[in-house]
């Protein structure tokens, strides 16, 4: 099974399991990764699943939607590589990818 690396803004590594086709979110809300809130369970209604990518692992998925460049433009402390963890599917060619999470998930 695939693995994703979880990186806190503390820098503590949490390495889990994520089974192909399931979204980073969830992989790291069923692994009790600290620091994802999730607030809106995927739906893209809000932002608080924000991560960053690395540049590798950002120009290897598919680019972001238009809904979810809106709710990314209302999140603090964004980067060129910021994503929503739960539009982002888990996939073989992923496997070993490392997550950074933002030191808060607070949106506008």
């Amino acid at each position: 099974m695939p693995k994703v690396t979880y990186i806190s803004p503390n820098e503590v590594q949490t390495v889990v399991d994520v089974p192909v086709g399931m979204t980073l979110m969830h992989g790291a809300l069923l692994n009790n990764v600290p620091g994802l809130l999730a607030e809106c369970g995927g739906a893209m209604l809000c932002a608080t699943c924000h991560i960053y990518l690395d540049l590798d692992t950002a120009n290897r998925i598919p680019m972001p939607s238009d809904l979810e460049r809106e709710k990314l433009a209302k999140v603090n402390q964004r980067k060129s590589t910021s994503r929503l963890s739960c539009q982002i599917k888990m996939t073989e060619d992923l496997d070993g990818i490392t997550v950074q999470l933002p030191e808060s998930q607070v949106w506008a």
